[in-house]
């Protein structure tokens, strides 16, 4: 047997967490102990108690807002809905922010911890591919150029700059004969990032119609949106979360390194490809219906990997759900913060987000395994 093969075998069996030793050694530590029943039986334990919090913060953001309704008449008009000013509020305006909330939370969350996967960077967020500023590329085209004054329109632009900044990303990491590595992907990224962001600000310098138009919708918001925009962005945000979850497997392979996810057979170029597009879906539709939304898609990933460990099944099922928690609450925060009127809630997330990123970035085990 040749020392590649000996050594993919080694590889494959230190992947599955079978002991490995030489010919000789005395018995050692049969390696990382495994996760039995016990440990998923706690998993899902937390899982539902994170799926509680999410009904929990739900409901409060049905309940609270600019205009005080009691908890008896908001309960009474969101299952009776009867046509009266405070149903109407209820449907129209309290129901579909939240439904847009846990939406867009979902796909953040799910879109930050792939992209941590695939790059093997625990810093990486959903705008290092390019997402985010494809987005606004695509608002400031449709707002400058195209004269699209409601979110509705602002959406489809949206998603295809992100589509096309996402594209251009890939197709430069990927030059040449060798396929999109990490740090080809980050640097490609970077690259992209920064033409798009003088292309934005150079559109908008020289048209303050449009500068004041897309200001509204640059600082992430959940205010004024309505069933159309959740309906819109439903099928991509689903398409992007089944590929990130059919890929979950092959990216616990690929962490140990592209040379071991190979031996264990997992096709490298197509679950790097594959994860682009997700996260393209993901970020994009998400970033299109409510705007750029920093520090979900970056710290959540962080807090899903310190409850369940590496593994990314569960890492994408707990950021799935805890990202819609922070942001729905975040909104539910600047609505009572900002009363009687509202912080928007990327301006919330910030706040909130960012000192939590601080405290996990000061804990010394800040790593992806």
């Amino acid at each position: 047997m040749s020392l590649s093969v000996e050594s993919r075998v080694v590889s494959g069996q230190q992947a599955e967490g079978r002991p490995v030793r030489e010919t000789g050694d005395p018995p050692g530590p049969a390696g990382p102990p495994r996760i039995g029943r016990a440990g998923n039986t706690y998993r899902g334990l937390g899982l539902l108690l994170a799926l509680a919090a999410l009904v929990l913060v739900g409901l409060l953001s049905v309940w609270v807002g600019t205009r005080g309704i009691s908890f008896t008449a908001t309960w009474h008009a969101l299952w009776n809905p009867d046509g009266s000013e405070t149903s109407v509020i209820i449907h129209d305006y309290r129901v579909p922010r939240t439904l847009l909330g846990i939406l867009v939370g979902t796909a953040l969350g799910l879109a930050g911890a792939l992209m941590q996967a695939l790059t093997r960077n625990p810093l990486a967020d959903p705008g290092m591919l390019g997402v985010n500023l494809g987005a606004s590329a695509g608002v400031v085209v449709a707002i400058a150029f195209f004269g699209v004054a409601a979110p509705l329109g602002y959406v489809w632009f949206a998603l295809a700059g992100a589509a096309a900044a996402s594209v251009g990303v890939h197709l430069l990491g990927s030059s040449g004969r060798k396929l999109a590595s990490p740090e080809r992907l980050v640097v490609a990224g970077a690259a992209v990032t920064a033409v798009l962001y003088a292309f934005n600000w150079a559109v908008l310098l020289l048209n303050p119609r449009a500068f004041d138009q897309f200001r509204f919708w640059t600082v992430g918001s959940l205010a004024g949106r309505y069933h159309d925009i959740v309906v819109m962005a439903l099928p991509f945000i689903g398409t992007g979360f089944v590929l990130a979850l059919v890929l979950a497997p092959s990216l616990n392979a690929l962490a140990m390194g592209d040379q071991v996810g190979r031996a264990l057979g997992v096709n490298v170029g197509l679950t790097r490809g594959l994860g682009a597009v997700a996260v393209m879906l993901l970020c994009g539709a998400a970033t299109a219906a409510a705007g750029p939304i920093g520090f979900i898609g970056l710290a959540v990933p962080h807090i899903a990997r310190f409850v369940v460990g590496p593994d990314q099944r569960w890492v994408f099922a707990y950021s799935m759900l805890i990202a819609p928690v922070l942001l729905v609450g975040s909104d539910v925060a600047g609505r009572v913060l900002g009363a009687p009127g509202e912080l928007q809630v990327g301006i919330v997330t910030a706040f909130i987000g960012a000192p939590l990123f601080i405290a996990l970035c000061r804990r010394r085990k800040l790593v992806m395994l």
